[in-house]
């Protein structure tokens, strides 16, 4: 479709009050188990590729399927093993991998038996599909220095081709790692020197080691964000947010700015603990960006960190505020992915069901984003065909109408209530393709419906009203 087409089309879509930018996606996480520091990619064959590091160190798999999902179930290959001696014959750490001018090439940390010697390393795949490619290797990255250093990214922005890893600097006494940039030659190959853009200076990125590491780059609203992560490979990890506009000059650590606090941490409430070295895809549809990432799912761990085999994959939808920055929200609980519902008749377009608790008097304010994200529990508490509205932020926490009454509040799950606190979920009631709805189980002919107060309520439809009881999942 043409340019102009596509914005006639958006146009009248909007103008007709329907357009869902970027919907639900629906996904059951973990993703995979045991599967650390986890890059999915879409090629443009239409196949999602996975690779992550193995708990044993030891070799590199890709993953292929036709959805996200699929990938949880899809036949594992190993594309290369652990050598005997010299590099590659001990750790093997956080693949990536990458299509560059028609070939496949893997960024990947290898290290040497018996010594703590971990480099940047690639290799070169030929061949349309990566998983029966033939792979050869094209030697370690050199850098400004020969020291520790993983992690390696890449991306391109206004034409050039960018290298970003995360390297110990050995100007910087005691710290671990920093994340470095540099034009890129050729795939394995940087144009020196490579600069800085971020150190661990910040409390939070000192805990237990002093690290940045694993950086990750989506590119959008002409801004260039990178993600990284930071601390130990505890519950102390998180994630970090370096910005820069996208026609700065990428090598001058002057254009990058660093969030001051986490984007991205351990959350007691959903029970994920340690979240971090990230990457982007984008949903099957093409219309939603998501975040990969693991985590473990208990927050003590006896010993090293990095001995503890734990460490999952997940995946979760990035949503995108008002002034164009991602909002990265929680670590969202087990289980299918939560959505957001955002009612049809909005005055401004953009108004959500949130949580809240007690009380008769408006919500004001905007709420932070987990309290706009539920789990669609099907089937629903009080079974059978039903549907429940269990809040992300505070789990195990549903949507109830109140015995008596109209009101809806979120309470605990109690055998007592469960009927009131189950829907079915029908088509919408002002949009029937695109939108949802949601009759009591318990009282047909009554829907819930967003008050002009911002709280929810189970009651019959007036004519005029159906707005207020139909949903858009995002």
């Amino acid at each position: 479709m043409r340019i102009s087409g596509l914005v006639a089309a958006l146009t009248a879509v909007l103008s007709a009050g329907l357009a869902v930018a970027s919907p639900a996606v629906n996904y059951v996480n973990s993703l995979i188990q045991q599967r650390a520091d986890p890059h999915i990619t879409k090629h443009t064959d239409g196949w999602y590729y996975f690779t992550a590091t193995v708990p044993e160190f030891d070799r590199i798999i890709l993953r292929r399927a036709q959805t996200i999902q699929g990938l949880a179930s899809a036949a594992e290959t190993v594309i290369w093993r652990r050598k005997w001696s010299g590099v590659g014959s001990g750790q093997v750490w956080a693949p990536e991998l990458h299509y560059i001018d028609g070939r496949w090439y893997i960024h990947v940390a290898l290290g040497v038996s018996g010594q703590w010697r971990i480099r940047a390393f690639v290799l070169e795949g030929v061949g349309a599909n990566p998983l029966t490619a033939s792979w050869t290797e094209k030697g370690i990255i050199q850098t400004n220095w020969d020291t520790f250093s993983l992690d390696a990214t890449t991306f391109t922005a206004n034409g050039t081709r960018y290298l970003v890893w995360a390297q110990q600097d050995p100007s910087r006494n005691g710290e671990n790692s920093s994340l470095f940039i540099a034009a890129l030659q050729n795939p394995w190959t940087i144009r020196r020197p490579a600069v800085a853009i971020s150190h661990p200076d910040l409390a939070w990125e000192r805990i237990g080691y002093k690290v940045n590491e694993g950086p990750a780059v989506i590119q959008r609203n002409g801004r260039i964000f990178m993600t990284y992560s930071a601390s130990a490979t505890d519950h102390n990890y998180c994630m970090g947010l370096l910005t820069a506009d996208a026609n700065s000059n990428l090598l001058d650590p002057r254009s990058w700015r660093k969030a001051q606090q986490p984007i991205f941490a351990s959350n007691a409430a959903t029970n994920q603990w340690g979240p971090g070295h990230n990457s982007f895809t984008v949903s099957e549809d093409g219309l939603s960006d998501i975040m990969v990432y693991h985590d473990r799912g208990y927050r003590d761990i006896n010993g090293d960190p990095l001995n503890d085999p734990n460490r999952r994959t997940r995946v979760q939808k990035l949503y995108w505020k008002a002034d164009g920055t991602p909002d990265f929200g929680i670590p969202v609980p087990e289980g299918p992915t939560p959505v957001r519902l955002r009612v049809a008749a909005s005055p401004n377009g953009n108004t959500y069901v949130r949580f809240y608790t007690g009380g008769a008097g408006n919500l004001t304010g905007t709420a932070a984003l987990p309290d706009t994200q539920f789990k669609l529990v099907s089937p629903g508490l009080a079974g059978g065909d039903t549907v429940s509205l269990e809040s992300t932020s505070n789990p195990g926490m549903y949507a109830r109408r109140i015995s008596g009454a109209s009101a809806v509040q979120f309470e605990r799950d109690s055998a007592a209530a469960r009927a009131a606190a189950s829907f079915r979920r029908v088509p919408g009631l002002t949009d029937a393709a695109g939108a949802v709805s949601f009759e009591a189980s318990d009282a047909p002919g009554q829907y819930l419906r967003l008050e002009g107060s911002g709280r929810l309520a189970v009651a019959p439809v007036a004519e005029g009203t159906e707005g207020r009881s139909t949903f858009y999942l995002e």
